[in-house]
């Protein structure tokens, strides 16, 4: 396993030439970093208005709220890629690049969990979401490589939320109900509890494993 998560999109072009921009300029990692909280409150916002509007306009939030999603993946991307590709990275690093993550988590699940009328489901799942990067660190903290395994990663809930969504917006304007995103709200909280435990799982194997003295 690696020490960063493996992404696929940092050898696209359109990351890159966006890397190679935010270096050469004034933002810092940290400011990209923190920047996926706003993107997230923005989901989180639009989750939350679209419940009492017109099937128009809450088709509109919940497009909306699904580029915002996507969004927040870019700033995760583009922060590690300027601090470590860019040369940009400070002491402070670590500390950016794992809290507004959590944040983030939270404020997008809650908010899908009020646009579905279950906060309750919504905040379950955010905490599930903590508990998959909790046993990840704590795994890296016991000297272990860091555990990504899904399969309901960051990447996985934040597509499946996208989906829901692009889904969800459809299914409004044509139906005007939102089973689309109570499903998906479903899955994504099973999914992530699975994820926690898988993780959980594997870590306590790790640790169980003879290991050389000092490791």
């Amino acid at each position: 396993m690696a020490e960063r998560r493996p992404i696929a999109a940092r050898s696209a072009g359109w990351a890159q030439a966006a890397a190679r921009r935010l270096a050469a300029s004034r933002v810092t990692p940290n400011q990209i970093s923190a920047s996926s909280m706003l993107f997230a409150a923005l989901a989180f916002a639009c989750f939350w208005l679209s419940l009492p509007a017109g099937p128009l306009i809450a088709a509109q939030l919940l497009f909306a709220a699904a580029l915002f999603c996507q969004l927040r993946l870019v700033a995760n991307l583009l922060d590690g890629m300027v601090a470590l590709e860019g040369g940009k990275g400070g002491p402070t690093g670590p500390f950016w690049n794992e809290a507004p993550d959590r944040v983030a988590d939270v404020l997008i699940l809650a908010g899908l969990g009020l646009a579905c009328g279950l906060p309750w489901l919504g905040c379950l799942a955010g905490a599930f979401a903590v508990g998959t990067a909790y046993i990840r660190e704590l795994g890296r903290a016991e000297g272990l490589a860091a555990d990504f395994c899904g399969p309901m990663a960051k990447p996985h809930r934040m597509a499946a939320v996208t989906a829901g969504c692009v889904a969800g917006a459809v299914e409004v304007l044509i139906w005007g109900s939102g089973w689309a995103l109570f499903a998906v709200l479903w899955l994504v909280a099973l999914g992530t509890a699975f994820t926690a435990l898988r993780r959980a799982i594997r870590m306590i194997r790790a640790l169980s494993l003879p290991r050389e003295p000092g490791t």
